[in-house]
């Protein structure tokens, strides 16, 4: 690895540990019972992630909203459908638990048998057009606006969801951890999955000179995705420019 590429894959690892120090450090209040920080429990297989595939710089980096309870909450890898980080990227490492692990939100690691659906359509489609992993991260990265999970019991509640009194902290620490990675990647695109990381990067990111576009959410919950995420996403991609 030269030195360019191993310094770019350190920035990346100081941001996520000083975005990680930022939040752990925020209090969220009912209806959220339990929150989980995957950089602090899985946060060996987040390095593993950055070092492998976060050293270089690259032209697209794709943003998501925040961990899902099947994907990155399990494994420390943004959209971390299990079968696509281990068999497609190559990361497995023990996997510890947060300091107070929800009973109705367990921490498998890389035994989670459930998949993370939005995951799956993403890093399908990847490897669909790109074959493998390091052809795909040549030029492309994935993140997570915010490095957060949130429960209500059971039921996973996404940032948009909670108070602005208890988001306006959050959303600081996250666009500052935002324009950092973007700094260290140099990159010339901001692909938003969904409208909310879509209004994130477009307030963290005013004023500097990185184009901001949005693709379909791959969740399960939304009908247009269920109705062929891939193709529409590509045809999103394809419009903007990004993709040929």
């Amino acid at each position: 690895m030269s030195e360019t590429n191993a310094a770019c894959a350190e920035a990346l690892i100081s941001a996520a540990r000083e975005l990680s120090s930022k939040v752990e450090s925020l209090v969220f209040s009912p209806p959220v019972s339990h929150t989980y920080n995957p950089l602090t429990y899985a946060w060996e297989a987040h390095v593993q992630y950055l070092r492998r595939y976060g050293a270089s710089r690259k032209e697209v980096l794709f943003i998501g909203m925040n961990p899902g309870p099947f994907g990155m909450v399990q494994c420390g890898v943004p959209f971390g459908e299990i079968t696509a980080v281990r068999g497609w990227m190559g990361i497995e490492t023990r996997i510890a638990k947060p300091a107070i692990e929800n009973p109705k939100r367990l921490i498998d690691g890389f035994a989670c048998t459930r998949s993370e659906v939005s995951g799956r359509r993403l890093w399908g489609l990847f490897q669909e057009r790109f074959g493998t992993a390091e052809a795909f991260f040549a030029r492309h990265f994935v993140a997570n606006y915010c490095p957060l999970a949130f429960f209500d019991q059971g039921r996973n509640l996404t940032p948009d969801k909670l108070p602005t009194t208890e988001t306006d902290p959050l959303n600081s620490a996250c666009d500052d951890h935002l324009r950092q990675i973007v700094a260290a990647l140099e990159a010339k695109w901001v692909i938003a999955v969904g409208g909310f990381a879509e209004r994130r990067a477009s307030d963290a990111l005013a004023g500097i000179n990185v184009r901001i576009g949005k693709i379909l959410h791959p969740s399960p919950a939304s009908p247009a995705a269920n109705r062929g995420w891939a193709a529409a996403a590509t045809r999103q991609l394809m419009a903007l420019g990004v993709w040929h």
